[in-house]
């Protein structure tokens, strides 16, 4: 699976951006799907995941209430909307992904998985 993260800009606090995870190659439709990101000088930071099915739907407290993770597999397309942006949300955000889902200190991740190029959000004070 090849994917390839993009949405990314420059936004000032209080906005919003819908990020996309597009995916080629074998069967997306079977794959959960994380966003991570990282800020520089800071380790990658689990940000959200969703199901195969798009029926179950995990986040990381720090944007719990303000992003959306969500897919369409007919489009081969995970989405991330985030609202209410805040500065310290910089960062490059990156998509993985795996037919199974680690879980280990209140993070998802892909065992075995496949990660994509990121995409850079930015947002201004």
């Amino acid at each position: 699976v090849h994917l390839q993260a993009s949405g990314g800009g420059l936004v000032r606090a209080g906005d919003s951006l819908r990020l996309s995870c597009k995916a080629s190659g074998r069967t997306f439709s079977s794959y959960a799907v994380v966003w991570f990101r990282q800020a520089p000088g800071k380790e990658r930071e689990y940000v959200a995941a969703i199901s195969w099915d798009g029926g179950n739907a995990y986040y990381a407290d720090s944007v719990k209430g303000r992003f959306t993770v969500s897919r369409d597999n007919a489009k081969n397309t995970v989405y991330l909307r985030m609202n209410s942006l805040k500065p310290e949300d910089t960062a490059v955000y990156l998509c993985g992904a795996a037919q199974t889902l680690g879980y280990k200190g209140g993070s998802y991740y892909p065992q075995n998985g496949f990660w994509g190029q990121g995409t850079q959000v930015t947002v201004s004070s």
